[in-house]
C-alpha cells in the first residue's frame, strides 16, 4: 500500500542502533503510539481468546469486538475488511478484490478463496494501447486513472462465500459495524490526510471523489471527523438484500457507466480512458474456490495463496531454495545474502511462469517442488551477488539451465492492506485486499460512496502470447499477495500478510526468515528494517536497513537503493499484520510500529489482565 507523506517515527531508527551484523535483536518495547486526535494503535498485544492484527484501530477493534461476543475468525476477518474499506478506502472496499486464506482447526484443512478482480469480456488485447498514437498508454496519468484499468470487483463475492463456507455471521450482521461507522465518521490521521494529498489532482478529476475527499478543495484536516453517508446506505442496500445488491441491478448498471463513461469534471486535464466494463461482466463474476500451495520449512508447513496470485509459489518457492541452507541471526550479513539471492531467482521463475491458470499453464506443482528449488540453488554462490536479472529455470528438471526470457517492466501499485485472525478455538484467517494503486482509480461511484479499482495495470501493458500475464478478456492479473498460514504438527503457529505490491512477497519471506532463522520474536520480525530483491540490478531497501547493512553486504557486491515509488515520497516497504500461536494456545499479535503511522494488534484476554476473561 502506498505509504503516506508522514513525519517518518524514531522507532526504527532507534532499534538500528541496536541492531549489528553479529547478532540482529530488536527491542520488544518498539511499540509508538499516536496521540488522541489520531488514535492510539498497540502494535503489540498478548493473551488468549483470540487475536487480530491490522494497520488500522477501528478494524482491529471492530474484529476483537466480534471474536468477543462468539464470533469465529471468518466473521471477524469479513467485519474487519469491510471496515477498512471505511476507514483505509484508499487501499480497500467493495470496488475491489483479494484473497483469503482460511484454517480449520477441527480439519487442520487450509482452504483459499480467490477473489481477485477480473477484465471485462469486451476488453482486447491492445486495451492499453493509446489509439491515437499506437503506443502503450502512459503508465501514469493514463492507465492509472481510468475506466480501461477497472477490473470486476470481487469482494463482497468473497465476504459472502467465507461466511457461507466457515462463518457464523450473516452477512447483514458482519457488515453492522462497518456501515454504522461510515454514516459516524471517523477521526482522520496523517496518513489518510497524507494520502489524500498525494491524490488531490486525481481526486478533483471526478465531482463524485473530490465532494467526498475534498469537500473543501482540501484534504481533511488532522483531528477531523471524515463521514460517508453514501457508503453507508450501500453497505445497508447490501445487508438488506445481499449480494445480488451489489452484482444486479442499480448498482451494477451505474459501475458499468462510471466505467465505459468516467465522471470527469470538465475542466480536468486527465485524459481518462475509457473502459469496458458492462454489467453482465459483473452479473457475471465468480470467486474460485482453490487449494492453498504447501511447501515445508524447518519442520513448519507454510500454505499460501495459488495463481492468480504469485505470493504463494513465489514465497514457496524461495523458502525451499533456503531450505538447503544453515541461516541465523548470528551472521545476519550471510542471512541476508541468501534471502536476496533466493528471492531473485524465485521472482525470475514468477515473471515467466505465473498468471492466471485458465488461462495459461502455470507449472505450480514444480514451482513448489523441492527438486526444482535444488537445481535453482546452483546459481546461488554464498559469498557472491549473482548478476540480475536472472534468467528463469528451465522446466525439465534442471532448474540449474536456463529457459529464454525477456524483461518486463512491474507495474504492480502498492496500495493494499491485510488483516490477521486467530479466533479462541484456534480457526485463522490471513487475509488480503486491495483496490491496487491507492485510491485505485481515482472514480467514486456517484452516490454509492466506493472508489473502483485499477486492478487491471498488473496485466503486462504490451500483448505478448507466450507471457502468462498478457491481457485476455476474463482474465485475472497476477498479483503478489502473500496472505500466509504456518502449522506446526497441524496447529496454527502463525499467521501473516502485507500490503505493498510485488515487495509483499520479499515482505512475508524476510518476516518468516526473520522469525525462524534470525531469532526474532513476531514484533520483532515486523518491526525489523526490510529490503527486497525481486531480480532486478539493484535491491531495494528501506533507509533503515542501508545505514545497518551496506557496510555488511557491501563485500557480497549487493547494490542497495532506497525504496520509494513513483506516486509519493514514502520509503516504506509493506505494513504488516501477524499473529503468533505458541504451543500452550497464548496468542501474540502484532502489527506496524511506525510503517503507515502504526498498526493496531489486539487480544481478547489481554495476559495481563487480572478480571476472568472469557
Amino acid at each position: 500500500m502506498t505509504i503516506a507523506l508522514i513525519r517518518r517515527g524514531s522507532a526504527l531508527l532507534a532499534t538500528a542502533a541496536l541492531i549489528t551484523t553479529a547478532a540482529f535483536v530488536l527491542p520488544s518495547s518498539a511499540t509508538p503510539t499516536k496521540d488522541s486526535q489520531t488514535g492510539s494503535p498497540q502494535a503489540t498485544a498478548r493473551g488468549t481468546g483470540g487475536a487480530v492484527s491490522s494497520v488500522d484501530a477501528n478494524a482491529s477493534r471492530v474484529g476483537r469486538e466480534v471474536l468477543r461476543k462468539g464470533g469465529n475468525a471468518t466473521d471477524a476477518a469479513v467485519a474487519m475488511a469491510s471496515t477498512l474499506g471505511v476507514t483505509e478506502p484508499y487501499s480497500a472496499g467493495i470496488g475491489g478484490g483479494g484473497y483469503f486464506v482460511h484454517y480449520d482447526a477441527k480439519t487442520g484443512n487450509v482452504e483459499t478463496i480467490d477473489g481477485r478482480e477480473t477484465a471485462p469480456a469486451a476488453m482486447p488485447n491492445d486495451a492499453f494501447i493509446d489509439p491515437n498514437t499506437g503506443k502503450p498508454f502512459k503508465f501514469t496519468p493514463e492507465l492509472v486513472t481510468s475506466g480501461v484499468s477497472v477490473g470486476v470487483p470481487g469482494t463482497l463475492a468473497t465476504w459472502q462465500e467465507a461466511l457461507n463456507k466457515w462463518g457464523s455471521l450473516s452477512l447483514d450482521k458482519a457488515l453492522k459495524p462497518s456501515s454504522e461507522l461510515a454514516r459516524k465518521g471517523f477521526v482522520v490521521d496523517k496518513t489518510f490526510n497524507g494520502q489524500t494529498a498525494d491524490n488531490a489532482k486525481r481526486f478533483a478529476a471526478f465531482p463524485s471523489t473530490s465532494k467526498l475527499y475534498l469537500s473543501s478543495g482540501q484534504p481533511a484536516v488532522v483531528g477531523s471527523v471524515q463521514r460517508n453517508p453514501d457508503l453507508a446506505n450501500t453497505l445497508d442496500l447490501i445487508r438488506k438484500h445481499g449480494t445480488k445488491a451489489f452484482y444486479r441491478g442499480a448498482i451494477a448498471d451505474e459501475i458499468a457507466k462510471t466505467v465505459q463513461e468516467p465522471p470527469k469534471s470538465a475542466d480536468t486535464t486527465l485524459p481518462v480512458p475509457k473502459g469496458f466494463m458492462t454489467a453482465k461482466d459483473i452479473a457475471d463474476y465468480a470467486v474460485k474456490d482453490q487449494a492453498a500451495t504447501k511447501v515445508n520449512y524447518r519442520g513448519l508447513d507454510v500454505y499460501g495463496m495459488a495463481p492468480s496470485s504469485s505470493g504463494g509459489t513465489t514465497v514457496g518457492e524461495s523458502l525451499n531454495i533456503l531450505e538447503n541452507y544453515r541461516l541465523s541471526g548470528a551472521d545476519m550479513a550471510r542471512t541476508l545474502h541468501l534471502y536476496l539471492e533466493a528471492s531473485a531467482l524465485a521472482f525470475a521463475d514468477r515473471g515467466a511462469y505465473v498468471g492466471d491458470p485458465a488461462y495459461a499453464d502455470v507449472p505450480t506443482k514444480t514451482l513448489l517442488s523441492q527438486k526444482f528449488a535444488d537445481s535453482r540453488g546452483c546459481k546461488i554462490d554464498p559469498t557472491k551477488a549473482s548478476t540480475k536479472p536472472l534468467a528463469a529455470g528451465a522446466l525439465d528438471g534442471d532448474g540449474c539451465s536456463t529457459a529464454a526470457h525477456e524483461e518486463k517492466p512491474d507495474t504492480e501499485n502498492v496500495s493494499t492492506t491485510h488483516l490477521s485472525v486467530v479466533d479462541k478455538w484456534g480457526n485463522a484467517v490471513a487475509y488480503t485486499l486491495t483496490i491496487e494503486q491507492t485510491g485505485g482509480s481515482g472514480m467514486v461511484v456517484p452516490g454509492r460512496g466506493f472508489l473502483l479499482n485499477n486492478e487491471l495495470t498488473d496485466f503486462t501493458a504490451v500483448y505478448d502470447a507466450k507471457d502468462p500475464n498478457r491481457i485476455q478478456p476474463g482474465k485475472r492479473p497476477r498479483s503478489s499477495m502473500s496472505p500466509t498460514i504456518v502449522t506446526k504438527d497441524g496447529k496454527v503457529k502463525l499467521v501473516v500478510g502485507s500490503p505493498g505490491g510485488s515487495t509483499i512477497i520479499t515482505t512475508v519471506l524476510q518476516i518468516l526468515v526473520n522469525r525462524f532463522d534470525a531469532g526474532m520474536s513476531l514484533p520483532q520480525a515486523i518491526a525489523a528494517p526490510r529490503a527486497s530483491q525481486r531480480n532486478t540490478v539493484s535491491v531495494s531497501a528501506e533507509p533503515e536497513f542501508i545505514t545497518m547493512f551496506k557496510d555488511a553486504l557491501a563485500p557480497y557486491g549487493h547494490t542497495l537503493v532506497p525504496s520509494g515509488d513513483q506516486f509519493t515520497s514514502a520509503a516504506e516497504i509493506g505494513a504488516a499484520a501477524g499473529i503468533e500461536v505458541d504451543a500452550q494456545g497464548r496468542m501474540t499479535a502484532a502489527a506496524e510500529p511506525v510503517r503507515r503511522g502504526g498498526g493496531t494488534a489486539e487480544v481478547v484476554c489481554p495476559i495481563d489482565q487480572k478480571r476472568n476473561c472469557r
